[in-house]
């Protein structure tokens, strides 16, 4: 964590918290759920060493960056506007950056993509695949009639519930839940019985220090989980926003990585859409999917050096 630096930019009307260190070509690395910019640690210090220069916002409603108060504010179209007023001011210098998502943060570079190509070079994704947007079904009313409502999307959608329910659970518990789930099964979480028994302790996988946990807590304690759980609250206002965009396909070059025990890859349909052209005609740039074996959802943590080297391999072409 040596040499990691810290600053708070102005971006499109908050206060975004961003890490960063080296210098060379930007890689702009996004976030998902329940991560922060610390997701990134491993990914920062060794593209810093490669001569690059790593930045990792915490997104926002996350970790040290605003929360704004009305959920509406954390469309794709927000979110999107963050980064750019973000590269704007701490990588003014470049045209083009590289970028790498995970989970909400492969979804929110996914629309960075679609609303401005112009500005991305090249795109490293993980775990979520570009999903075009279907037209005639709401993304909340499909994932219920697939999952049901203990969907944990759609046990998120009501404001305050799982907020109160985490917060009966202990933090602590949730993120240890989270960050511990290897389940390649839909994560469902039916009120009261989820995360195993609240007095049985759960048990860190080696990746997944106490010390790793002790940081998201300290920043989840400050703030709460409401910044966060307000992106799943506007899926349906997202695919409303991006009727524009309908049929639209991803135009900058893309690398997909995911692991074989992430419950992402292991959904209806998605095995044969990543590897029977589905993705390749969505995404016609599509240079390779990489499936990583004995790897769960949170890869990039759990197995750095070869994330790492997938990164470099595929940037290292521009």
């Amino acid at each position: 964590m040596e040499g990691i630096e810290h600053r708070v930019i102005k971006a499109n009307g908050i206060n975004m918290h961003v890490a960063e260190k080296g210098k060379g070509p930007v890689i702009l690395f996004l976030h998902g759920f329940p991560e922060l910019w610390y997701t990134w640690r491993h990914q920062i210090t060794a593209f810093a060493s490669l001569g690059y220069r790593a930045l990792a916002p915490d997104l926002r409603g996350f970790g040290e960056t605003e929360a704004p108060d009305d959920a509406s504010t954390y469309t794709s179209l927000d979110v999107v506007g963050d980064l750019i007023a973000l590269l704007d001011v701490v990588a003014a210098d470049q045209d083009q950056v590289f970028v790498v998502g995970h989970d909400w943060g492969a979804l929110i570079a996914w629309w960075l993509c679609m609303f401005r190509p112009d500005r991305v070079k090249a795109l490293v994704n993980m775990s979520v695949a570009f999903n075009p947007r279907n037209p005639n079904m709401k993304p909340l009313e499909g994932l219920r009639a697939l999952y049901g409502d203990d969907y944990y999307i759609c046990r998120f959608q009501e404001p305050g519930v799982i907020e109160a329910e985490f917060r009966e659970m202990g933090y602590e518990r949730v993120l240890k839940g989270f960050f511990t789930y290897r389940d390649p099964l839909p994560l469902l979480i039916p009120k009261g019985k989820y995360f195993g028994q609240p007095d049985t302790p759960i048990s860190l996988p080696s990746w997944f220090s106490e010390e790793d946990c002790k940081y998201y807590l300290s920043q989840y304690e400050k703030k709460g989980f409401t910044g966060a759980l307000n992106y799943y609250r506007n899926i349906n206002l997202n695919w409303q926003l991006t009727a524009p965009w309908t049929g639209s396909k991803i135009k900058v070059p893309v690398k997909f990585i995911v692991g074989d025990q992430d419950l992402t890859y292991n959904g209806p349909g998605i095995k044969d859409y990543l590897h029977k052209g589905g993705l390749k005609k969505n995404v016609p740039l599509l240079e390779q999917v990489v499936v990583m074996e004995g790897v769960a959802h949170f890869l990039q943590e759990e197995n750095p050096d070869e994330v790492n080297k997938h990164i470099h391999d595929f940037f290292n072409k521009f």
